[in-house]
């Protein structure tokens, strides 16, 4: 699949023209899409795309270039193209950590490739899902639904001119449903999906129709008999999908070192994380915050980063207090660091930036039934349907979309629209209990420019915070 002895080559050129470091990643994806609207097939893609990058560091300044043309013209071309952008900036001050050489290789192999289910088998699963959501329908409508199916398969071999080499195979899955729901002023619009690196033998596990069927009857149920309370300051208990998406946007993306250090300013915005936040405490000790691209069949995973880095899980918030910060070698020669091998690039068009992987609130000891036993008068959030956060990652606001009043430790009746709007300070602070779940979802998680998009898991255990303000209809 792959022609290592391109990257190899491209090096080697690199070196002998006198860079002070080079690199070379080749990539290849094999993609598959299916997208079945209101029970009718709308698209089916295939497509394998795959190419070449050289990324050198002269003078202290780096050089970039990709091309998906592999021939020795080609290649010298782009090298000489990274070399003379590198060249072409002043003398800059880009240092690398010092960093662990391997020569390695890591495979997930599927039990089953999705790309060697038969085409009918997998149309059938989606449609199947859209006949059982449209089967829902009564006096509560489900007027559009769009099921899909995303599989990728990733194969990469990435060298350096310090002796390292890395070569990979990470397969990747996603079912998902999107869908409306509408009864008389009400409308919900619902995402739902499951997913991770794995392949088709998975289906039987998630059972996805099942997953997204009980959804939908849940919200039904919120459409129809959800009650607007009034505002007030209430306990509140956020499940594994918000937990999720406020620990990847309010800690993971501050916590991206290059946005710490402004050059994501102007990108995707800056961070309230400053270097002096180290060392400082932001939560309580039940809150550990993990960003792991080990974990076992995430959708996040890898092993070793694009710069040939060897993962770990990374500590942001230990016990609550800051611990690290996500980091490339550039970021992390900075502070005098080495990189916890943060460094990802969506495809071989693009370099490798300061990425996340699968960020999450660490399991604590409490059961769930625990978390509500605490709740004189509160609010279960259990899933989102809208959220914003501003540039700083400080202003935080989630919208509630199945949601539950709670009544002395008892879930009691669906509530409409609960809005959590609250500083990250603040939202930190009042965490005061964590359970042992932890589930997750896919995600794609946006940065850079261009955009790269990268797979990643969001989720978690449920989380309970104390007196917050929550207010409905939002």
């Amino acid at each position: 699949m792959l022609d290592e002895d391109i990257a190899i080559k491209a090096v080697e050129l690199a070196r002998d023209r006198g860079v002070d470091y080079a690199e070379a990643r080749i990539q290849v994806d094999e993609e598959e899409g299916i997208y079945v609207r209101n029970g009718i097939v709308e698209s089916y893609t295939i497509s394998i795309s795959g190419g070449l990058a050289v990324r050198v560091l002269k003078n202290g300044a780096f050089g970039f270039a990709t091309t998906d043309d592999l021939s020795p013209e080609s290649i010298e071309k782009m090298v000489d193209a990274a070399i003379k952008l590198a060249e072409s900036q002043k003398k800059g001050e880009i240092r690398l950590s010092q960093e662990q050489n391997f020569s390695v290789k890591y495979e997930l192999i599927p039990k089953k490739k999705v790309f060697d289910v038969p085409l009918e088998e997998k149309i059938g699963l989606l449609t199947e899902i859209d006949k059982q959501l449209l089967s829902l329908q009564n006096d509560v409508k489900i007027p559009f639904r769009n099921i899909s199916l995303s599989a990728m398969h990733t194969y990469k071999f990435f060298v350096n001119s310090e002796g390292t080499s890395v070569r990979s195979f990470v397969p990747r899955l996603n079912i998902g449903a999107y869908f409306v729901l509408s009864y008389k002023d009400r409308t919900i619009t619902r995402h739902v999906s499951v997913g991770g690196a794995v392949g088709w033998e998975k289906i039987s596990v998630w059972d996805p129709i099942k997953r997204f069927v009980d959804d939908a009857k849940a919200l039904l149920n919120v459409i129809v008999n959800a009650q607007v309370l009034k505002t007030n300051k209430y306990d509140v208990i956020i499940g594994p999908e918000v937990s999720g998406l406020a620990t990847h946007e309010s800690c993971g993306h501050p916590f991206e070192l290059d946005r710490i250090m402004g050059r994501e300013g102007a990108q995707a915005g800056e961070s309230y994380a400053t270097l002096d936040l180290l060392g400082k405490r932001i939560a309580k000790e039940v809150v550990t915050i993990i960003d792991d691209p080990t974990l076992p069949e995430s959708y996040g995973f890898y092993l070793y980063d694009d710069e040939g880095v060897r993962a770990r899980p990374r500590y942001l918030i230990l016990k609550g207090i800051v611990n690290e910060f996500l980091m490339n070698r550039e970021y992390a020669a900075k502070l005098g660091l080495q990189s916890n091998a943060a460094a990802r690039a969506s495809g071989y068009n693009r370099e490798p930036i300061i990425r996340m992987a699968n960020t999450y609130i660490a399991p604590g000891d409490h059961t769930f039934e625990e978390l509500l036993e605490g709740v004189k008068r509160g609010i279960y959030i259990k899933t989102f349907g809208e959220w914003n956060i501003d540039d700083r990652r400080y202003n935080q606001r989630y919208i509630g979309q199945e949601a539950y009043f709670i009544e002395n430790g008892e879930i009691k009746q669906p509530v409409w629209r609960p809005v959590l709007e609250i500083t990250t300070p603040k939202y930190y602070a009042s965490i005061d209990a964590v359970d042992k779940n932890l589930e997750f979802q896919p995600a794609t998680c946006g940065k850079g420019d261009p955009g790269q998009g990268v797979p990643v898991f969001a989720g978690g255990p449920n989380v309970r915070l104390r007196k917050v303000r929550i207010s409905f209809g939002g």
